[in-house]
């Protein structure tokens, strides 16, 4: 895909608005080149999804950058399931980019870190699976990433052992620590980085506890992890 453009060149249509998350505490705005995503990083959720427990490759899939959603905003319920799912986990922005980076460097590529929800059309996802198919239409669909305002390392440091939970309705559904992820995001960066040249602007949604669960319209879901701002959205109807 080119990217260089004369300058005599326009478009064919004006490009669509740049994705941004917010930054806490300042009026910057933090733009999203690429979404990735980390599946089945706790034991306990590899238990409950039926996976094996021995110690795999981390599995890895992305979500376009346009699917975050910010904090605070409804999500509509999307199309083409019946089974919509929740998956609270701790997003990692990336401010400096690089290839096959060294885990032991891999804490000096992050900027900050979020609370966030990878939200899942999990009928669509297992079906997919076991078919041998890509996850793409279960995962990587609108408005699949809700997403909380990003705290910078210099404000919080690095996340190792925080409690991250998540409730709908002001039910607690999941309610776990970082400590308990198989691949730590240092492991996970490496990883990323020796399949993708990592850029300024890339965010990891890094895998999620056990208890999982559906979600319909009109549930309000809140989502935290110690020391970040707490997520919120609202599930909202979606077309007939």
């Amino acid at each position: 895909m080119a990217t260089d453009r004369p300058a005599y060149a326009s478009y064919v249509f004006a490009p669509p608005p740049r994705t941004w998350a917010a930054v806490h505490g300042s009026g910057d705005r933090f733009a999203v080149h690429r979404i990735y995503c980390v599946g089945l990083n706790y034991a306990d959720h590899v238990r409950e999804m039926g996976g094996d427990l021995a110690r795999q490759p981390p599995i890895l899939f992305s979500k376009p950058a346009d699917a975050l959603v910010a904090n605070g905003s409804d999500v509509v319920y999307p199309p083409r399931t019946t089974n919509l799912h929740h998956e609270v986990e701790l997003v990692v922005a990336i401010g400096r980019g690089g290839a096959n980076i060294a885990a032991a460097d891999a804490l000096a590529h992050v900027y900050g870190y979020a609370v966030g929800n990878d939200l899942t059309r999990r009928d669509l996802q297992t079906s997919a699976h076991k078919a041998g198919l890509p996850w793409d239409v279960g995962k990587g669909f609108d408005q699949s990433a809700p997403m909380a305002s990003l705290h910078t390392v210099e404000q919080v440091g690095h996340p190792v052992d925080a409690r991250i939970w998540l409730k709908v309705n002001d039910e607690i559904r999941q309610d776990s620590t970082l400590d308990k992820m198989i691949w730590s995001v240092p492991e996970i960066i490496a990883e990323l980085s020796t399949l993708y040249t990592l850029q300024p602007g890339d965010l990891i949604f890094t895998g999620t506890p056990d208890g999982v669960g559906p979600l319909v319209p009109g549930d309000s879901v809140t989502a935290g992890i110690y020391g970040l701002d707490t997520l919120q959205h609202r599930i909202v109807a979606g077309r007939e």
